[in-house]
């Protein structure tokens, strides 16, 4: 590969976390396939926000759409850009009624979880939108 070819750190690092999230919600998946009951379906609430409560299948379907995020960030494609931006937003969204109650209830370790999602997400979705990445993805 090209210098030019190679995704910038910043992108590796994003795909990385994508590929993360993947590979846990698949392995809880297949252990709760594999052995119903061993693990509880809140495993993967800090990552599907009520949609665990559809099974092991929702886990894998999550699995493949990061999985295909982090194939297209690599490749460059400027349409999973936008969709890693939109997953990481929707993800902030959906951590700020988690965050405010923690907040209400005056709880440190809940409130220290949300507002480190919040954080990671909010520098996913800024790093995604910055005019140099993007050019990036126009350049392919």
């Amino acid at each position: 590969m090209t210098e030019e070819a190679k995704p910038s750190p910043g992108l590796r690092a994003i795909a990385a976390l994508f590929a993360a999230c993947a590979i846990y919600l698949a392995i809880v998946a297949a252990i709760m396939l594999a052995s119903p009951g061993t693990i509880s379906m809140s495993a993967g609430a800090p990552l599907l926000f009520g949609l665990e409560l559809a099974g092991p299948f929702m886990f894998l379907l999550t699995a493949l759409i990061a999985t295909a995020v982090v194939i297209g960030l690599l490749k460059r494609n400027n349409l999973t850009r936008h969709a890693a931006m939109l997953i990481a937003i929707a993800g902030i969204v959906m951590l700020v009624p988690t965050v405010s109650g923690a907040t209400i209830t005056v709880n440190a370790k809940a409130l220290a979880f949300g507002g480190l999602g919040i954080i990671v997400r909010v520098i996913v979705a800024w790093y995604l939108a910055r005019a140099e990445v993007a050019e990036q993805f126009r350049a392919r």
